[in-house]
């Protein structure tokens, strides 16, 4: 089965599932390096209901919050890779700066972000509870994060050169 969908596909399928009586959780991020914190993460985010929608930032967006030198990896290959986590039911890649559109239209039940985020800044908030959906907040994992692994990596370089 191909996890990765466009955002068409996604609502149909998500659509089907509801109807089964599936309770639909969506995440999102740009994921440029995964790492343990991401798998822990999202291992605990799918603990919040039957199906894991991810939703990706596109690389322009990911360019646009984080600088021209990020992604360091392209929109497809950090699809394929969320993709092969078992824990990850669907991927859907957004080119919006935020998900707020794509929330709207897929209609999750739960909504999750990192403990890095306190729940009146989860964009999307307002919107989940209206349908009578939920908002998930998973504790970050101290210490993993990208941004961390990058600067480690720019202090090796530096000093190597």
């Amino acid at each position: 089965m191909n996890k990765i969908l466009e955002r068409n596909a996604l609502k149909d399928k998500l659509e089907k599932l509801r109807k089964k009586g599936k309770k639909i959780a969506f995440t999102n991020g740009c994921f440029d390096i995964l790492h343990v914190g991401h798998v822990r993460y999202l291992r605990e985010a799918k603990k919040t209901a039957d199906v894991l929608v991810l939703a990706l930032n596109s690389d322009s967006s990911v360019r646009s919050l984080k600088g021209e030198e990020r992604p360091l990896m392209n929109e497809k290959e950090r699809a394929e890779i969320l993709a092969a986590l078992e824990f990850i039911d669907f991927v859907t890649i957004f080119n919006e700066l935020t998900p707020l559109e794509l929330i709207n239209y897929l209609k999750p039940d739960i909504l999750i972000k990192g403990g890095d985020w306190p729940e009146e800044k989860v964009v999307g908030r307002e919107e989940i509870k209206k349908w009578g959906g939920r908002i998930a907040i998973i504790p970050e994992v101290e210490g993993k994060s990208t941004t961390n692994i990058v600067e480690k990596i720019k202090k090796l370089y530096c000093s190597n050169n």
